[in-house]
């Protein structure tokens, strides 16, 4: 079968995560992605190529030479899509940047991922990976217990930045099948990370203070009788009443203990019941625990290394661990396929290619491709997902940031919640802008009859519940499709959809508890949960980025899919520069909340007033060496200069650093550990990324804006979350259902009140 890219040819020029990995990901559904690499090969060497260059050819160019710049304009002209990640204007200078390359092929969807964009003030900034982070609120901030700002090894930026670049390309290629012609590209880096930030981000500005209880206490990472650690979701998740029973503490109800909404404003109850819980847990090994959990069928995960969860059953089962032959390293276990579909399912096409390997076939190959006519006026403003209806079923945050995504490219996304869930839409206002609202009960007879008039004309179905839920409804994909044969269907969940996990209900801290994330950020202490829940947010791009390749398919077939992720993959993917499995392997990358940065040029240093991050190669040594304070470093190496530079930089402030450094071509950036700055910083404002809109009942909300900017079809943020259950008859009438809507109401099929944005 093959992939939903396999007429798509791809001209990769990327370095370092963002560019490869993007190109990786189209590769894998079937692209044919030509990988060019300056001589001497890719510029940062590790064993993570492997994963991010698999499945590509490859050709040497030396794009500074005419005579191959020529040939890599060839290439472009034959190509559908060209992905490149340097700093703005680096292709243009090589006659190779977006606007020339897409006059001289028109159809050329041309995707470049800078560290910040063409036009932020920063654009000639080296984006290392923690100059973003810095930039971006990812540092954790400095506390009483912990007086340093906290760096993360896992490349946030970077992976956002492919991702979202992933589905821009894909819903850029859906526009093409449309009216032949293609658009430029731009996903910073910097603006990819709002996407993360997510609910961190949103503001309520007239949100009365909230009292703690009892659940915070319940949900978290224990400490076991082993001296491992377990990660159990509490009261507010799956099935808590049935942990209780299982773990024999049901006396424990009499004294409240159990009661997740109990208030913890008496600190005596508050401290006996922490450790209670705490204690309760020491009772057991990680493992025992886990097995507990899970019989119950609540959520829980044992914290493991990656190590540990690349010999995991499910992991290998679930095929988000594949075995592939590397000619560098032999047999190589990597991370497997993320968006995955029933009819065109993504795979694992090869090994990475030596550099120049396939140079005789691709040249041989070259012939431009012929040029379309200029679009009409009306296509240009068009939106890209204009005429695509999405029924959005989703809860909490992956499943509803892919419905949340498709609306941004101009889908119609009817946002579907339960009215007997509960008294709120969790994290509603954040990942619910841009969609209409309508509180539908699906367990009733009549709830489900709307479903099926609201399905005659829609695109996609999306849903992230746990396995099974739908099915029970009759809801599940197998009878979705008998009524809508050409119906896209998208799940998303914890663990994936095959291996003996399938069916486990998660979250977000799960995913990273039983991938490696949390140990590896917690170091050789307590395990600790990465800045931003980045499993949830990018699976919905993974969702999203699956359903337009869906969408893609069914212009060139007529077929409708199932498409599926996981936050597991996600979390695969996230650590993808560690996640290698071969002879020799060493797990030596940085972790641990004493990490400031990856070595004495990438990392963070305390200046006169707060915190600077560096990022520079060595051959910068000699630069910085010429700057007023930082003589003679040229002459360091390892600690020697990381304790020079921290010496010298807290001689002078954070600002004065930055201006010397970045005006000799260093990479350098304040770091910001305050969410609510960045939120508030005008360029940000000013750009969309974020946003200050009024929303109903609620006043003033600020929220996080989307990123890629696509220069024939722009995304839009869309209407602000509306109050739940808002557009039921709006929704009802232009089915034909108007009639239907007060007995509906009365009946409590629907609600318009009651139910809040949470």
């Amino acid at each position: 079968m093959a992939g939903a890219l396999e007429h798509i040819r791809v001209i990769d020029f990327g370095q370092y995560i963002s560019g490869p990995l993007a190109g990786m990901l189209l590769a894998d559904q079937g692209a044919d992605v030509v990988r060019i690499d300056p001589p001497g090969g890719p510029r940062w060497e590790t064993p993570a190529n492997s994963t991010w260059n698999r499945g590509k050819r490859s050709i040497t160019l030396d794009l500074k030479r005419e005579d191959n710049a020529a040939i890599a304009r060839s290439l472009i002209q034959s190509a559908d899509v060209v992905i490149e990640n340097f700093r703005p204007g680096a292709m243009d200078r090589l006659g190779l940047g977006p606007e020339e390359m897409t006059r001289a092929n028109p159809s050329l969807v041309y995707c470049s991922i800078p560290g910040f964009a063409s036009d932020d003030p920063r654009a000639a900034m080296p984006a290392y990976e923690g100059v973003v982070g810095a930039a971006s609120a990812t540092f954790r901030p400095p506390d009483p217990n912990r007086p340093r700002p906290v760096y993360t090894a896992i490349p946030i930026a970077s992976v956002y930045g492919a991702f979202q670049s992933v589905v821009a390309i894909t819903v850029a290629l859906n526009v093409r099948e449309r009216d032949g012609v293609g658009q430029r590209i731009e996903v910073p880096l910097f603006d990819s990370m709002f996407q993360s930030i997510g609910r961190f981000g949103v503001r309520v500005h007239n949100a009365p203070p909230t009292a703690p209880t009892l659940q915070e206490l319940w949900g978290g990472i224990f400490q076991c009788s082993d001296g491992e650690y377990v990660r159990f979701g509490g009261p507010g998740n799956q099935n808590f009443r049935q942990f209780v029973e299982a773990a024999g503490i049901t006396s424990w109800d009499d004294e409240g203990l159990t009661d997740f909404d109990h208030p913890l404003d008496d600190p005596q109850f508050r401290s006996e019941a922490q450790q209670r819980i705490h204690d309760l847990f020491l009772t057991r090994t990680a493992q025992e625990w886990e097995d507990l959990i899970a019989e119950a069928g609540s959520e829980g995960a044992v914290c493991r290394t990656s190590a540990e969860w690349f010999d995991h059953p499910h992991a290998r089962a679930s095929q988000m661990v594949v075995e592939v032959d590397d000619p560098t390293h032999g047999k190589m276990l990597q991370p497997g396929v993320n968006a995955r579909m029933s009819l065109t399912p993504g795979a694992v096409r090869g090994p990475a290619p030596t550099p120049d390997q396939h140079r005789e076939e691709i040249l041989a190959e070259l012939k431009p491709r012929p040029a379309a006519d200029a679009p009409a006026r009306e296509d240009l403003m068009r939106a890209a997902l204009d005429g695509v209806k999405v029924l959005d079923l989703c809860i909490i945050l992956a499943g509803p940031t892919m419905g949340r995504t498709l609306g941004e490219y101009g889908a119609n996304v009817i946002k579907i919640d339960n009215p007997r869930r509960g008294s709120t839409v969790a994290r509603h206002n954040d990942i619910n802008r841009g969609k209409r609202s309508i509180l539908l009960d699906l367990r009733s007879d009549e709830g489900r009859d709307i479903f099926w008039k609201l399905l005659e004309d829609a695109d996609v179905v999306a849903q992230n519940y746990r396995a099974g839920s739908l099915e029970r409804l009759g809801l599940g994909y197998d009878e979705v499709r008998k009524r809508k044969p050409d119906i896209i269907y998208a799940s998303l969940n914890a663990y994936g959809h095959i291996g003996p996990w399938a069916e486990r209900p998660g979250h977000e801290g799960f995913a990273q508890a039983t991938a490696g994330m949390t140990r590896r950020f917690g170091g050789d202490g307590v395990p600790e949960s990465q800045p931003n829940p980045v499993n949830d947010y990018g699976t919905g791009f993974m969702g999203a980025y699956g359903v337009a390749l869906a969408l893609l398919h069914r212009q060139r077939t007529g077929e409708g899919q199932h498409v599926d992720s996981a936050l597991a993959y996600t979390a695969m993917t996230l650590q993808s520069p560690f996640m290698q499995m071969y002879e020799g392997k060493q797990w030596n990358e940085t972790s641990g909340q004493d990490a400031l940065g990856t070595g004495p040029l990438h990392r963070a240093y305390q200046a006169s007033d707060g915190w600077l991050f560096i990022g520079a190669p060595e051959s910068a040594l000699s630069s910085m060496s010429g700057l007023d304070g930082l003589s003679g470093i040229d002459s360091l190496r390892g600690d020697a200069l990381s304790s020079s530079l921290e010496e010298r930089f807290q001689v002078h402030s954070v600002a004065s650093w930055v201006e010397r450094l970045t005006a000799a071509g260093i990479g350098a950036q304040r770091v910001i550990t305050n969410v609510r700055e960045l939120m508030t910083d005008p360029w940000v404002e000013s750009h969309g990324l974020s946003l200050t809109r009024e929303h109903d009942d609620l006043g003033p909300v600020t929220t996080c804006g989307p990123a890629p900017r696509l220069s024939r079809t722009p995304v839009r943020p869309g209407i602000p979350a509306p109050k739940p259950g808002t557009h039921a008859r709006e929704i009802l009438e232009e089915h034909g259902l108007g009639s239907r809507y007060q007995t509906l109401l009365d009946s409590g099929v629907i609600l318009t009140d009651g139910v809040s944005a949470g």
